[in-house]
């Protein structure tokens, strides 16, 4: 199993180098860059899998002054159960990208399997219900057409996904798909093509930390994300940590952006972060960058 990982990790960081994706196609799940420490939204096989229960609240806001820009909030928590191969996970994510609002509210499942004296693999099932709005009203047509004179309102959307967690003290790997089912959201009222599908996104993550010295460690991560007809997304983060109290590091997410990401550990249970990107498209003449903070507490309710 050591090897095996080793060879999958080593695989996943040159495929994240390799892919370089066309222009950045319009978002649709959000997108983080402190991913190694939120990584309940994309894959519920994560869920329970620490030894402490965990809040995290996440505030993101994308492309600084360019108007009408992504602004994502989150919060989420998970835990083991005590006794039991169980971890749960509940989230709460809101995200607003022009003249759409979206909320979601979230449920996790996991189950852990051992696979080897180091390894285990958490199963995963995710469900929820989204809640969305698009504010037609407030958009400047040229040429008005009849369905710019209503909101589209959709309610109580169910979805699933599922996950699988791999993972020891020190290294995870993951395979995920947050949205199974396609909802589509337009107005009951008007005969026209949809506005929006809900995509199924599948995420492979991989990670692993490394003790440089008893002074400093290394913390490194790598993520794709592919949607049907999209370019892939492919990202890679290191932090370096000093005594396991202060990190610095650095993102990129090829084709896109990259950015630097400030974390510390204020306390046992409570770390702090912040990260700043800059895109490397064309929209950077219009923004000034991206500033997302994650507020991280270990908290246990079922223990």
């Amino acid at each position: 199993m050591r090897g095996f990982g080793k060879i999958l990790l080593f695989a996943i960081f040159v495929l994240a180098i390799i892919v370089k994706p066309k222009e950045v196609a319009a978002q649709q799940d959000p997108m983080y860059t402190q991913y190694m420490d939120n990584l309940l939204v994309i894959n519920a096989g994560f869920a329970g899998s620490k030894e402490n229960g965990n809040v995290l609240l996440v505030a993101r806001n994308q492309w600084v002054s360019f108007p009408d820009a992504p602004v994502t909030r989150s919060f989420s928590y998970n835990t083991p159960i005590k006794g039991k191969n169980v971890g749960l996970g509940f989230s709460v994510m809101y995200d607003k990208i022009g003249p759409q609002k979206h909320t979601g509210i979230y449920f996790d499942y996991s189950y852990f399997l051992k696979m080897s004296e180091n390894y285990k693999l958490g199963m995963g099932l995710k469900g929820g219900l989204s809640f969305y709005r698009v504010s037609l009203t407030d958009l400047i047509t040229i040429d008005p057409d009849p369905i710019y004179t209503q909101d589209i309102y959709k309610n109580f959307l169910p979805n699933i996904g599922v996950g699988l967690y791999l993972f020891s003290d020190n290294t995870y790997f993951g395979l995920s798909t947050p949205k199974l089912i396609q909802n589509t959201i337009t107005r009951d009222d008007y005969e026209t093509d949809y506005v929006k599908k809900e995509e199924v996104h599948v995420y492979l993550i991989a990670g692993r930390n490394f003790n440089l010295n008893p002074d400093f460690q290394l913390k490194t991560n790598a993520m794709l994300r592919y949607v049907k007809d999209t370019p892939i997304s492919a990202q890679i983060t290191a932090m370096f940590g000093m005594k396991e109290k202060f990190w610095v590091g650095g993102m990129a997410r090829f084709g896109d952006s990259f950015g630097i990401i400030l974390q510390f550990q204020a306390t046992e249970k409570m770390l702090i972060g912040y990260s700043y990107d800059l895109t490397t498209s064309e929209l950077n003449a219009f923004s000034n960058g991206t500033h997302e903070i994650m507020f991280s507490y270990d908290l246990n309710i079922f223990k």
